[in-house]
């Protein structure tokens, strides 16, 4: 079938083409040739040929971003609270929205606004009932850290024990609900004034989460999940809670100490392998994503710490589990499907499972928003191209062309994903920083878990002894394949790493 494609590429002009099947060195972004789709590309052009012999257009456009991204900046940081979590989930979508955005906003992560010391008491005194100094021998005047709804100090309680207290901004519970009803105002008025652009999908995350993020008792219920869940990995530290000394606005927690993920000093100091960080990274969110559908959502670098065990194992400790993605069945299989199918680049798989999670003909850019990668690399293989600053920029710098295609992709997708997507973009952020985002390991152990995942769905499914041993040996035969598959592969790389360093 004919394709309408738009060519992604720099300094390349975006126009409607017929896409042949003879392979060009350019990142093909398809959809089907609908009415909708070429009105939309046609829009494309139209813009470029305006603007294309307007040699200051691109760096205006960047001023324009960066000093809206600062207006952004402020307005967050006036209004706090939920405009803070808002700023947040901005500055984490690396890979669907400008960067000038990304990289102003991504200072909330670590530096929200925080409260005095004498409002955090007075939370602890109004939610604990009693004096918290009959409870805590100190609490430390400077927060440990500050996010948009809470902030953490260290505490040492009367028997000497070191925690670390989660307490809720005084202000938060009374303005949520008022900036919730002002945000959804203002989209509306922004989609009224440019229809192009769908964010109502944001303001009904934020609707559906805020509520859940503002109640600790759910965040205690998740450590324990979690903490259960995981039981398995040593390496994986999950703050025990003391629930005793915690409410709906405090949660008091084991104090555990580390360096932020993306602390290349504090790594390099301790002797930590970031690959090691890495693989660790990827095969807990595998595991949380693909098997158990119950995934943590706010990994950003102030949440995950790593140490250096006197053991000398390398630990994760994971913090702030506020927030979790919960997927459906159904949702969880189709997405192992998908990157299964991205992984084998198999066009007609990805356009069905993309399909059944609500994108529809836009499967070819959602592919691309869910690996964070071009299609030229997805059509050269994802596990055998590896990924570059270059191709990075190119994906940031078409990004703004491709704004109203993305708002209406996430408007369109099953809601269960957007959490996902935002997971996915602040993972590769981190990768990116530790600069191991080239690595094999992990496409090995995403497609092992998405394997255990499709396979689990067939167990379900099977009505006699026969077909259960039948379907799990063909599971145990697939994951033999893989890592014979990924063997040769890292294998090949060194040899040709070899020849290349003989040849030099």
């Amino acid at each position: 079938m004919e394709k309408i494609s738009i060519p992604i590429q720099k300094n390349t002009r975006h126009s409607v083409q017929k896409y042949t099947e003879k392979r060009r060195r350019h990142c093909w972004i398809f959809a089907e040739p609908t009415r909708e789709c070429t009105s939309r590309c046609d829009s494309i052009s139209e813009l470029w040929t305006t603007h294309k012999n307007w040699t200051g257009y691109n760096s205006s456009c960047l001023q324009v971003h960066r000093e809206a991204a600062e207006a952004l900046l402020d307005l967050c940081r006036t209004n706090k609270g939920v405009y803070i979590k808002v700023g947040q989930h901005i500055g984490a979508l690396d890979y669907l929205v400008p960067k000038e955005y990304v990289e102003t906003m991504k200072v909330l992560h670590s530096h929200a606004p925080t409260s005095s010391l004498s409002d955090i008491h007075r939370v602890l005194q109004e939610d604990l009932k009693l004096n918290p100094l009959s409870v805590f021998e100190e609490i430390d005047g400077e927060p440990l850290g500050a996010a948009s709804l809470a902030q953490v100090h260290r505490a040492r309680l009367k028997d000497g024990t070191i925690v670390a207290v989660k307490v809720q901004h005084p202000y938060v519970q009374g303005n949520s609900l008022v900036d919730m009803k002002t945000m959804e105002v203002l989209v509306k008025i922004v989609s009224w004034v440019f229809p192009n652009f769908k964010f109502q999908w944001l303001v009904d995350e934020t609707k559906r989460n805020i509520p859940l993020e503002l109640d600790f008792r759910l965040e205690a219920e998740n450590i324990e999940k979690v903490r259960r869940m995981f039981s398995h990995l040593s390496w994986l530290k999950i703050p025990k809670v003391y629930p005793e000394l915690s409410t709906k606005r405090v949660l008091t927690m084991e104090f555990l100490e580390g360096g932020q993920v993306n602390d290349l000093d504090y790594i390099k100091t301790k002797n930590i392998n970031p690959f090691e960080v890495s693989d660790k990274l990827g095969q807990l969110y595998s595991h949380m994503i693909f098997i158990e559908g119950f995934v943590h959502s706010d990994p950003h670098p102030g949440n995950i710490l790593v140490r250096r065990e006197p053991s000398g194992q390398t630990s994760l400790v994971l913090l702030d589990h506020g927030l979790y993605a919960t997927l459906t069945n159904e949702v969880r299989w189709e997405y192992s499907k998908l990157w299964l199918s991205i992984l084998n680049k198999d066009k007609e798989l990805m356009r069905q499972h993309c399909d059944k999670l609500g994108v529809g003909d836009l499967y070819a850019l959602f592919a691309c928003m869910v690996s964070g990668r071009t299609w030229d690399a997805i059509e050269s293989g994802l596990n055998k191209t590896k990924f570059t600053v270059k191709e990075k920029d190119m994906f940031q710098k078409e990004i703004p062309n491709l704004l109203p295609v993305i708002s209406e992709i996430l408007a369109r997708v099953d809601r269960q994903m957007l959490l996902i997507l935002k997971t996915n973009d602040l993972l590769r952020g981190i990768e990116h920083t530790l600069q191991t985002q080239s690595r094999m390991s992990s496409f090995l152990v995403m497609s092992q878990c998405c394997v255990r995942s499709v396979y689990g769905e067939q167990l379900k499914q099977c009505s006699s002894s026969l077909a259960r041993w039948q379907t799990t040996f063909l599971q145990h035969w697939t994951l033999l394949k893989l890592s014979i598959y990924y063997f040769y592969l890292h294998v090949n790389s060194l040899v040709r790493g070899i020849s290349v360093k003989r040849l030099s």
